[in-house]
């Protein structure tokens, strides 16, 4: 990534770091995208209020989507409050997130965990041997996904892929 797109894309997200800070209150010493050599977080809030967030995919080395970005933006804003990843945590997290996505900050893709179940292929003619039948019982369907706060952070992993 150049230098001019990771200014760019920095002021973006400090513009959007303020909005959530003055709605929820917060304050951060600094926004700086993560150093390239770190591997294993996409962010982290260290005690002082600075923020670092990862702008480049550690195995593609393409820029991460603006809304995984921005995700992780409120997971670390969160931190800010609660140094911690329990209840609390999860809440205002949860909350930020909510906020954001009203505001038009946060805009994920379609929820892919609702998404209608992908149909079997149909046999295809002349194919070799006959279909299979399953003969066992059938099993029950898995229930629904949690929703609230602590399913929307569970899911915060696919938005990186």
């Amino acid at each position: 990534m150049d230098r001019q797109t990771k200014q760019q894309l920095m002021a973006r997200l400090e513009r959007d770091a303020l909005r959530i800070c003055a709605r929820f209150r917060l304050s951060y010493r600094a926004l700086e995208p993560e150093r390239a050599n770190v591997k294993r977080r996409y962010g982290v809030c260290f005690s002082d209020g600075t923020i670092r967030i990862r702008l480049i995919h550690v195995t593609t080395k393409r820029p991460l989507k603006y809304s995984s970005l921005v995700n992780t933006l409120c997971h670390e804003l969160a931190h800010l409050r609660h140094f911690n990843h329990g209840p609390r945590f999860q809440t205002l997290y949860g909350q930020i997130l909510q906020w954001a996505r009203r505001q038009g900050i946060y805009r994920p893709g379609p929820d892919r965990s609702k998404s209608a179940p992908v149909p079997h292929p149909a046999r295809v003619p002349g194919a070799a041997g006959p279909p299979r039948r399953h003969t066992g019982p059938i099993p029950e369907p898995s229930p629904e996904p949690a929703q609230g706060p602590a399913a929307s952070s569970t899911g915060q992993l696919e938005l990186f892929g």
